[in-house]
């Protein structure tokens, strides 16, 4: 990887969209979704998206891949982790888990939360491989599943909801 994970600048957040659309690509035809699961996925996050969003960080120079990260209930959520295909395979992706979770530890969020593809290989067992574990989502993050089901989402594969939790002390 060209460069550590860092804040996104200002400018590198206009590249961001087109890697998320690339990065869903991968979804083409994978164990766990359905058929034709790309062409029914909502649209990459905007660039405002992104400059609205409670933190952006980006894996090297120029960006090869970013996670979005809000704030879920009490907790940080990874709201999208995108790498560019050609980069797949080669720690980008958890680099920038290790960095989102680090960055929230620092903020004081107990913990952190992610909805995604049960049985997609890169998404929950990849997030399994982080210490994330599935829970029953309740509050903000039920809303968030709520929402998912709302865009389609579970139409195209089974979804979860994770929690990797911070020790405290």
């Amino acid at each position: 990887m060209n460069g550590a994970v860092r804040p996104a600048s200002p400018g590198e957040l206009s590249l961001l969209p087109a890697i998320e659309a690339a990065s869903d690509t991968l979804l083409q035809d994978v164990p766990g979704t359905q058929p034709g699961a790309v062409d029914r996925l909502p649209p990459p996050t905007s660039e405002e998206g992104l400059r609205t969003a409670l933190q952006v960080l980006v894996a090297g120079r120029p960006p090869q891949g970013f996670a979005r990260i809000e704030e879920v209930g009490t907790d940080a959520h990874l709201e999208q982790l995108s790498v560019d295909p050609l980069q797949a395979g080669r720690g980008v992706g958890r680099a920038l888990v290790e960095a989102a979770l680090a960055w929230a530890r620092e903020q004081g969020y107990p913990g952190m939360t992610l909805c995604t593809f049960a049985d997609v290989p890169f998404n929950a067992p990849f997030y399994r491989s982080c210490g994330f574990v599935v829970i029953d989502p309740e509050g903000e993050l039920a809303r968030v599943r709520e929402n998912e089901r709302r865009l389609g989402l579970d139409s195209l594969g089974a979804r979860v909801a994770m929690r990797k939790s911070f020790e405290q002390g």
